[in-house]
Order: structure tokens, then C-alpha cells, then sequence
């Protein structure tokens, strides 16, 4: 979901969250040298427990041209939805390949408020093109960190994607249960909440983005 629009900073109002434990800063020695010599798989990201200190894949290795084209966030209550946050691209605007492109047109900053860490159930629409290659097992693996400590992961899978073709991925993320003291903390500390989100096709990384979110007033 954050790999949308990441040259812009963006502020609406949503959220994401879950579980605690102990602080860890950046990955072990062992990964960091793990991510540079050997192929970064799905089981390797769902084996992270901390954000990663760099991106784990070049712009380039989106050899399929997948585009994200627009975003929203809405949530999910009982017999109806509210729309908390959508944003569209320039449809002229190409995907960034160039790897000596500046790391922010894959990070992006969202500004949330305090009350998105209420509700329980989070749906995303995300609309995205494929070039001239088709996607086999195109795989999402989405992981949430509050200062250092994972919080939350998720893993969705789309089996097939026909290649020149626009698409729309639907997801709905169920929210984990925080107490007072956790979203307290939370919404005192502006961009301490991070997450990474890798792509894969047939296991393959092919996209790797980062965001920070603000859940203060």
C-alpha cells in the first residue's frame, strides 16, 4: 500500500498497529550481511523483526513495470464503509527505475490521527498496471514496527495478474488490539511507527517501499 505516490508526503487521517515486546534497533549484524550476500525470499522478510536499515532491492528489479496508480483507505464497519484517506497519481507519470533515483520516491510519510487506532478493521484499494510480462504468485508481505519492535505483519496473494492490464487488489487488514498504554505511546511519538512492504512475483523481490506514519492529533 505505501508504495503509491512515495515522491509526495501525504497527510490524511488512518493507521496501522498490533502486539509489543522487547525494543531492537536495525537488523543483527548476521542479517544485515545475510541481506547483502543471498537472495532475499518471503521467508526471509516474514523472519524480520525490525525494520531494515536499507532497501533490500534496486528500483530496477521491477523488471514486470508494475505501476501503482491509486490508493484508498477506508473503514469497515457493519453494514457500511468510510472513506478515511485517497489519493491518485499522474496518469503520465511513469514508474521510477532509475536505481540513482533518491531513495524518497519509494518512502513515503502518512499523518494519521489518534482515532485510527480504533478501529478494528481497515479495507485498501489499490489500483496498479502491469507491463508486457504476466505476474505469477504476485505476493505482498507488509510488516509494521513501533520504535524498533514489530508490531504487526501481513501477507496477501494474488495467484495470477494478466500482463498490460489495469487491476484493482482489494485487502482488508484486521486490526490488532492495543491497549491505552500502547496507543499512548504511540500517538506521543510522530514517525516512530515504521513499516516495510516487499513484493514478490513467483518469490522473486521485485519492490521494496517504506513508510512512517503520525498518529498524534
Amino acid at each position: 500500500a505505501q508504495a503509491i505516490l512515495a515522491k509526495r508526503r501525504l497527510h490524511p487521517t488512518g493507521s496501522a498497529s498490533r502486539g509489543l515486546r522487547h525494543p531492537k534497533v536495525g537488523l543483527p549484524c548476521k542479517a544485515r550481511i545475510a541481506a547483502r550476500t543471498m537472495a532475499i525470499t518471503p521467508d526471509y522478510v516474514n523472519a524480520l523483526e525490525a525494520p531494515t536499515e536499507t532497501f533490500l532491492c534496486p528500483l530496477s528489479a521491477n523488471i514486470y513495470k508494475i505501476d501503482f496508480h491509486s490508493f484508498k483507505i477506508r473503514a469497515v464497519e457493519e453494514g457500511s464503509e468510510r472513506v478515511l484517506f485517497e489519493i491518485k497519481k499522474d496518469p503520465d507519470e511513469e514508474p521510477e527505475l532509475d536505481d540513482n533515483a533518491d531513495d524518497s520516491v519509494r518512502s513515503i510519510r502518512y499523518h494519521f490521527g489518534p482515532h485510527f487506532l480504533d478501529i478494528p478493521t481497515i479495507g485498501t484499494t489499490l489500483e496498479f498496471t502491469v507491463g508486457e510480462h504476466p505476474l505469477h504468485n504476485f505476493r505482498m508481505i507488509e510488516k509494521h514496527y513501533f520504535r524498533g519492535v514489530l508490531i504487526r505483519s501481513y501477507d496477501f496473494s494474488l495467484p495470477f495478474v494478466i500482463p498490460l492490464t489495469n487491476n484493482t487488489w482489494e485487502v482488508i487488514y484486521t486490526m490488532p488490539e492495543l491497549t491505552q498504554e500502547w496507543k499512548d505511546a504511540i500517538i506521543s511519538a510522530p514517525w516512530e511507527t515504521k513499516s516495510d512492504s516487499f513484493y514478490f512475483v513467483n518469490d522473486q523481490l521485485v519492490m521494496h517501499n517504506k513508510a512512517e506514519y503520525n498518529y498524534s492529533p
